[in-house]
């Protein structure tokens, strides 16, 4: 297991995505607790880009779940019908938020947070597991690359620890 993140501090985000992608699947290669894979995860990306807030919200029962995050005190659960996480669990798709303010039932776990973008994780039989959900403290803060970087970390996920 690595113990350390090897990246250009100075790059890019497309290049620091490419640069973390590796080291992300050698790092839960083998592991097979999911809570400390979406951790280590979680940390990753905390260290990598320096985002506000980093976490993983699990389907349990009729919610979105808290798991393993990083960063400010978070909502505990969201139901499904429910900000951004919500939407994201709903529509199954990428959602990408310039400004929070903007999002008709953004629910406000913290209010230094500015933007967001929250990513479906599915399971081996194409459900929903979790969302990935990463917010910023600047306004517009995340693009493209950054829904298509994210998406190739939860693509290790749904192959590597969920199986999928």
């Amino acid at each position: 297991m690595a113990e350390s993140l090897a990246f250009s501090k100075t790059a890019d985000r497309r290049t620091i995505y490419k640069e973390i992608a590796p080291q992300v699947e050698a790092l839960v290669e083998g592991e097979t607790d999911t809570v400390a894979n979406l951790a280590n995860i979680a940390a990753v990306l905390k260290e990598a880009f320096d985002f506000f807030w980093v976490g993983f919200y699990l389907v349990k029962g009729n919610q979105l779940v808290l798991s393993a995050f990083q960063g400010t005190v978070a909502c505990t659960r969201i139901d499904f019908d429910k900000g951004v996480c919500g939407h994201c669990y709903t529509t199954r798709e990428t959602v990408i938020v310039p400004d929070v303010e903007q999002f008709p039932g953004h629910i406000a776990c913290s209010s230094a947070s500015k933007s967001e973008i929250v990513l479906p994780v599915f399971d081996k039989a194409g459900e929903v597991f979790a969302v990935l959900d990463v917010d910023s403290d600047r306004l517009d803060d995340f693009s493209q690359t950054d829904a298509e970087g994210l998406r190739k970390i939860v693509e290790i996920i749904e192959k590597k620890v969920l199986g999928a």
